[in-house]
């Protein structure tokens, strides 16, 4: 908790700092709404990375939208980085900046109002602006205190209100400029959160090991079933029907003592050459616990259609020749 408490200090201090820094170019209105008009492509580009992509991305798509459909979500994220960022700034962002610094306009108000001669569309155009950046802001407020609030146990009006203050002391001192900067350093940190978190379920989902009976429905004793065994002999396979826990009690310790990791989303459920192939689908007594996988000579494995492989040491194949003596022979 220290180490938390520590880094948003840090965090806190240095964006009140460039504040400070960038006050210098707050000398004119065109300095403290643009920045001089000296900002560059890359501090364009993640300020406005950083904008887009915030709390709402990170916190609503990703939580929600990824958690309720899975990597099917990552269409939206890539429908708003080629349509919502890609394209605009491509189609969009080299006229928008010619026409503006030739019209002198600051903000879209202004060039909409000068461009068309309108003083009603530059109203409409502020209103617009103003009355949609409401829930947009409020999305993001709710999703950054909701997250410092789990983090740090904190009340949720005092995340709110703290990142408000902190937010316009270095807007108001540092004006565009310090929004820019801040965003800047901002991208840098969610980009390298991005690839540690990447990174970390690579390593935490793929590469972890668990019990293989994490993998199946149920902890009781299997009681009834069938294994199927499939070999070069036997290339229609040749099925043993289980009818008591005895008859399995050797197979059911080895799936407890054995430990498997996930490969891929889908396996291939059969016999490699001069090898064989097991068909394990088993039941309790009550039908509570069920247990079905495919098990080859090489130790891979098939469980609800998805690979994995043993790990360590298991007992699993040699348990389940014992059940075909004849066939293994």
């Amino acid at each position: 908790m220290i180490a938390k408490v520590l880094l948003v200090i840090a965090f806190v201090a240095v964006a009140v700092a460039v504040g400070i820094y960038c006050r210098r170019h707050t000398g004119t209105v065109d300095g403290f709404i643009l920045g001089g008009r000296n900002v560059g492509p890359w501090m364009s580009a993640f300020a406005y990375g950083t904008s887009y992509f915030s709390a709402v991305v990170f916190v609503g798509y990703a939580g929600q939208f990824g958690f309720k459909y899975g990597i099917s979500a990552t269409w939206a994220g890539i429908g708003n980085a080629i349509i919502g960022s890609l394209l605009a700034w491509w189609v969009l962002g080299p006229r928008t900046r010619e026409m503006t610094h030739r019209l002198q306009a600051s903000t879209m108000p202004e060039f909409f109002g000068k461009r068309y001669d309108s003083r009603a569309l530059r109203i409409a155009a502020a209103a617009i602006i103003f009355v949609f950046l409401i829930p947009y802001t409020a999305s993001v407020y709710n999703g950054l205190s909701r997250l410092f609030g789990m983090a740090f146990g904190l009340p949720y009006e005092w995340c709110v209100i703290g990142m408000a203050v902190v937010t316009c002391i270095y807007v108001v001192v540092g004006g565009y400029m310090a929004t820019v900067m801040n965003d800047f350093l901002q991208g840098i940190v969610m980009l390298v959160g991005i690839i540690a978190v990447i990174v970390a379920c690579y390593v935490g989902y793929f590469m972890r090991t668990q019990p293989l009976l994490d993998c199946m429905t149920g902890t009781d004793i299997p009681s009834t079933g069938e294994i199927t065994r499939y070999d070069e002999a036997h290339k229609d396979g040749v099925s043993l029907a289980v009818t008591s826990p005895d008859q399995v009690s050797g197979l059911w310790q080895a799936i407890q003592d054995t430990e498997v990791r996930f490969v891929r989303g889908r396996g291939t459920a059969v016999a490699p050459p001069g090898g064989v192939y097991y068909e394990v689908s088993l039941t309790s007594a009550d039908g509570a616990s069920v247990y079905g996988f495919g098990c080859n000579s090489n130790e891979d494995l098939v469980i609800q259609g998805s690979a994995y492989v043993i790990v360590g040491e298991s007992q699993i194949l040699q348990a389940l020749d014992a059940l075909f003596p004849d066939s293994a022979e």
